[in-house]
């Protein structure tokens, strides 16, 4: 059996904004905000373009994303995540809540 998942106030973002050129910022429902640094964000992307799916190692090359990338378009997935189209064409990942506010505790609120 499946059971769906619980959205929590943790991770049910109230706004998504981007905080200048190089920080995308989400504000929680319990009140916190988390700040991304945006290529750190496409680094950490978790899609089957960036990580073996079988074996769980990056494939994506730090050095092939380039310093200055940032998101054209970030868009929702459903209740549960965004998508983001990026500057390098990249647009294949999708960032579930719950995966970018546990990237965001791990870090202190700040990924990178």
């Amino acid at each position: 059996m499946v059971w769906p998942m619980e959205p929590s106030s943790r991770t049910t973002p109230v706004e998504i904004r981007q905080s200048g050129p190089r920080i995308l910022s989400i504000r929680w429902e319990d009140g916190e905000e988390s700040a991304f640094p945006v290529r750190a964000l496409r680094l950490a992307c978790a899609c089957a373009v960036c990580v073996d799916e079988w074996t769980g190692e990056y494939k994506l090359d730090p050095a092939a994303v380039p310093e200055d990338i940032r998101p054209l378009k970030v868009s929702s997935v459903g209740r549960y995540a965004i998508g983001i189209r990026w500057s390098d064409g990249h647009d294949t990942g999708i960032y579930p809540f719950e995966r970018l506010r546990a990237l965001a505790d791990r870090e202190g609120g700040k990924l990178g």
